[in-house]
């Protein structure tokens, strides 16, 4: 599995955001994979271990090993497969061909070995399908080459080298047909990557042609003739295992994640017996279903076809395991989209979990357990029935009140997926969208602002780029409004990331404000704040407005520049308006209005709707509630949740009282059993909630930026670098007593005091720069540190600016990965080899996928030596051209791509400043390390 470099249709899918325009997202071939939750990836090929290089030898010694395509076929029903996707004819396994095949080029087994795969497979309701790559690079592994590229030319009478992109396409294209004439049962193609000789020769629309009802899909492509986009081994998400996280695909297209399931090692078997991680796999499972998305699953067949122990026990888990909640996967939609259903992701004291749904029923699956015994969450205007656990059958305690269901009294938990069946009688007290409509201050061409408020998932607001932006809703006439609903369009990741060298990061809206208007001029704000960058539906509470105009000004989204795909990108599916929550019933636990309270002085019950338990108690400012019996076991997290912002002083066990910023949470010294604990202050409150405090461990999420990113080389004698940095808060768990600096070596100067900031919220920031100065050039890392306390508890993040000194018989160097530098669609990637740690990959193949060096000095006129430190697999060109002159190319050679060399280019140059351009507007180019003058 790997990504070729710079695909034009992914750059172009990512620079607007959206499914491809014509992309077939409906037809009667996909039903069968809709249905799906799951399928099993299986590379196995000649170079499984032991590794062959005889193709009849191979064939052999799997036959003789006793390879059945009944195992495989049980062992994906044990996983809830409904298919599979056979991975022989892959770049890394031999190119091998696991059917007789009539044409000469790669290994190809007298055994009907898929054959007897799809006959299997068809016997017990379990398809197949193909993989097949697009890509020659890896024809000369290791020295054994496997393309045959004369025996092929002379089989079509023309020279073809197959270990070039067009050869292969060619040789490629023949094995589709012939797959298609034998294969009649196959299910499709599952497709690493597009390769530009099909493109140009028609090979998709071929293949709806002579087998319409095969399905297609594509490797990290969006590409619009395909049935399906596939996601490739996305890591990095908190919590781990939730995948849909780092997918930007917003449905309905069908969408797969595709995984490892052994914790480490290739995608095919080389050897061992290695872990599976059942918390990270069977949450990856849940979570992909409560998004809709298929989990394809990859195992490391041995060379007899069998799975190693570790495997194998897995899959008999999953048998078993699945068992009892399987209604709630197959045959599902996930919840929180455009199918409806309550809202997944965080929830109360830690928990984590998603909704899948069938008609009005709902399951909630809770994939980490809260801190407590109860799980509260996001009702979306369903008014619920009945909560039974899925597991037991037995009927589960529950509140509804406020916008929010409470499942109750929890006390069965599984170990990783404890689910609970949701019955409910439908939304309530939403207005009927035909009689609003939606206006913006800016639309891109073709997604106007009323597509917010025409009930299509299939149409859609985007922004064009501009913000701040605002929406506006006409209600028709005045009327009440409780709270809005926001559909964002899933068409981003949750959070920056890098996926194969690309930035990424969330284009969804952070910081707002919602006005309300009778008139449509005249403004009156009625709430801000700002919204977490998280999948599935958002709400925005506004209390009791009654006005006919709502205007909901988003001023920012949470992606930063780095991800200029996503910079500044901003689209909406729905906007939801209601003017009340469901109906009202139970009471949840430390509600500040229950009788068991006291009242002192003007502190009194008050009515409100959005609260829990449809009260609050107000007159704060003049008197207190008390909490009599507040059980604990210990040190616990308090939580007070407001009507309205305000502080709030608090009082555990007549103590001096802690001031709060409300809504907010803090540490108490709660000792074991019942606790008093006194709240008076400026807002009104709500509830009150008790949770053990988190792990020592756990630090709240932040982005942390710091430039100049990549190895600073600077020049002898004393030299000063500006340093910015600024710190984000990326989840809803406030920061206190916040300061960032950098902190330099001893006798360096430090030009600028630290900043700081007395609290941090939800997506605000601090940012600060500094100029450290050297005595002189010298190799040291400055570390650019946020220093916080979080539930009183100090913590720290941070990044470092390395040092370096240049080269004596180098007059300017730098890293391709600098911050400096415009990496335009290239990406950075991790390269242990490299002068940096990193290098900029994926250059090449579009006039967008090339790296720009602005301010490349030189101090005198004349010709300069250009070195260019690289890695690259096979042979591959530069073009270089200096000020937006003529390119020059340049070509290279290597093997492995890990592994970098250096080669060099003349270059005559002015005086002053330079701005160099490396890339390559046709094809693929090598990945670029450093460049330096000498």
């Amino acid at each position: 599995m790997r990504v070729r470099a710079c695909l034009a249709a992914v750059i172009v899918l990512l620079a607007t955001l959206v499914t491809p325009a014509h992309a077939e997202l409906y037809h009667p071939r996909q039903d069968w994979l809709r249905a799906s939750t799951a399928g099993l990836f299986l590379h196995w090929g000649m170079f499984t271990a032991p590794r062959h290089t005889d193709c009849a030898a191979w064939e052999h010694d799997v036959t003789a090993g006793g390879w059945t395509p009944g195992y495989w076929i049980d062992e994906a029903t044990k996983l809830g497969a409904s298919y599979v996707v056979l991975t022989t004819f892959h770049s890394r396994l031999g190119y091998a061909r696991p059917w007789p095949s009539k044409i000469p080029g790669s290994c190809s087994t007298q055994r009907d070995f898929l054959g007897e795969l799809i006959a299997a497979g068809k016997a017990k309701g379990v398809r197949v399908m193909l993989y097949m790559t697009d890509d020659p690079q890896w024809h000369n592994e290791t020295g054994h080459e496997s393309l045959d590229s004369a025996a092929y030319s002379a089989y079509k009478g023309h020279p073809v080298d197959l270990t070039t992109r067009p050869g292969f396409g060619e040789f490629s294209y023949d094995l589709f047909d012939e797959v298609m004439d034998r294969y009649a049962d196959l299910a499709g193609f599952w497709i690493d990557n597009d390769n530009e000789y099909w493109e140009q020769h028609g090979l998709y629309e071929h293949i709806r042609e002579e087998r319409p009802s095969w399905l297609l899909s594509n490797n990290n492509e969006d590409t619009p003739i395909m049935d399906t986009v596939s996601n490739e081994q996305k890591t990095g998400m908190t919590p781990s295992y939730d995948y849909p996280q780092a997918i930007y695909t917003p449905m309905p297209r069908l969408t797969e994640a595709d995984y490892k399931l052994p914790t480490n090692g290739d995608w095919w078997y080389s050897g061992g017996d290695q872990a599976v991680d059942f918390r990270l796999s069977t949450g990856r499972y849940i979570t992909n279903a409560g998004s809709s998305i298929k989990s394809l699953m990859a195992e490391t067949a041995m060379l007899n076809g069998k799975f190693p122990p570790q495997q194998e026990a897995f899959n008999n888990f999953m048998a078993t395991w699945t068992q009892p909640i399987r209604k709630t996967l197959e045959g599902t939609e996930g919840g929180g989209y455009m199918y409806g259903g309550m809202q997944p992701g965080f929830w109360n004291d830690g928990a984590h979990g998603v909704i899948t749904m069938k008609g009005r029923t709902q399951y909630v699956h809770v994939v980490t357990r809260p801190s407590t015994n109860l799980v509260r969450l996001r009702d979306n205007g369903y008014r619920v029935t009945g909560v039974s656990d899925v597991r037991s059958g037995k009927p589960i305690r529950f509140a509804q009140s406020g916008g929010y269901l409470s499942i109750l009294d929890i006390k069965d938990w599984d170990t990783y997926d404890t689910v609970f069946q949701v019955d409910t009688a439908g939304q309530q007290y939403f207005y009927d969208k035909s009689t609003i409509k939606a206006t913006a201050s800016a639309s891109a061409p073709g997604h106007p602002a009323a597509n917010l408020a025409d009930g299509s998932y299939l149409n859609y607001w985007d922004a064009g780029g501009q913000q701040p932006v605002s929406v506006t809703l006409d209600l028709g006439r005045k009327r009440s409004t409780a709270y809005l609903a926001v559909h964002e369009r899933e068409s981003s990741p949750t959070a920056a990331r890098e996926s194969f060298g690309r930035a990424e990061d969330s284009a969804r809206i952070k910081d707002y404000r919602v006005d309300a208007s009778d008139d449509g001029k005249n403004w009156r704000t009625v709430r801000t704040g700002a919204l977490p960058s998280a999948r599935g539906v958002q709400f925005v509470d506004v209390g009791e407005v009654h006005a006919r105009y709502l205007k909901l000004e988003v001023l920012n989204t949470w992606s930063g520049p780095q991800a200029k795909p996503f910079f500044h990108q901003l689209a909406l599916d729905e906007i939801d308006v209601a003017y009340g929550y469901p109906d009202p019933r139970g009471e949840v636990p430390l509600e500040a209005e229950s009788p068991r309270n006291g009242f002192e002085g003007k502190a009194s019950p008050v009515w409100c709707e959005a609260c829990s338990g449809t009260a609050a108690v107000a007159g704060l400012d003049r008197g207190a509630v008390v909490y009599r019996n507040v059980q604990a076991t210990g040190p616990s997290r308090l939580q007070l949740d407001t009507a309205g912002p305000g502080t709030l002083s608090v009082s555990v066990n007549g103590a001096a009282p802690v001031t709060v910023n409300a809504p907010g949470a803090i540490a108490v010294p709660f000792t074991a059993g019942a606790n008093t604990v006194k709240v008076s202050g400026t807002a009104a409150l709500d509830r009150i909630a008790v949770a053990p405090l988190p792990p020592e461990s756990y630090t709240p999420k932040t982005t942390l930026t710091v430039e100049p990113a990549g190895v600073q080389w600077v020049s002898p004698g004393q030299q000063s670098i500006k340093v910015t940095a600024s710190l984000r808060l990326d989840v809803d768990d406030p920061l206190d007593q916040v300061s960032l600096a950098p902190a330099v070596p001893a006798g360096w100067m430090l030009q600028g005091a630290p900043v700081t900031a007395a609290n941090l919220r939800l997506g605000q920031v601090l940012s600060g720069s500094w100029t450290v100065t050297a005595p002189a050039a010298q190799d040291v890392t400055i570390p650019v540190t946020a220093n916080f306390t979080t539930l009183g508890r100090a913590k720290s993040v941070s990044k470092p600016v390395q040092v370096k000194q240049r080269p004596a018989d180098r007059v300017f160097m730098r890293e391709a990965e600098d911050s400096a530098n415009d990496i335009g669609d290239a990406g950075v990637t991790s390269c242990s080899a490299c002068s940096g740690g990193q290098k900029v990959r994926n250059i090449g193949g579009s006039a967008g996928a090339a790296v720009t060096f602005p301010g490349v000095t030189v101090g005198a006129a004349g010709q300069y030596t250009l070195y260019l430190d690289f890695t690259v697999n096979g042979d591959r060109s530069y073009f270089v051209s200096v000020d937006g002159g003529a390119p020059v190319e340049v070509k290279v050679s290597g093997a492995g791509n890990s592994t970098p060399y250096t080669t060099s280019v003349p270059v005559t140059l002015t005086a002053g400043a330079h701005t160099l351009r490396i890339g390559n507007d046709r094809s693929g180019a090598p990945d670029l390390d450093r460049v330096s003058l000498g």
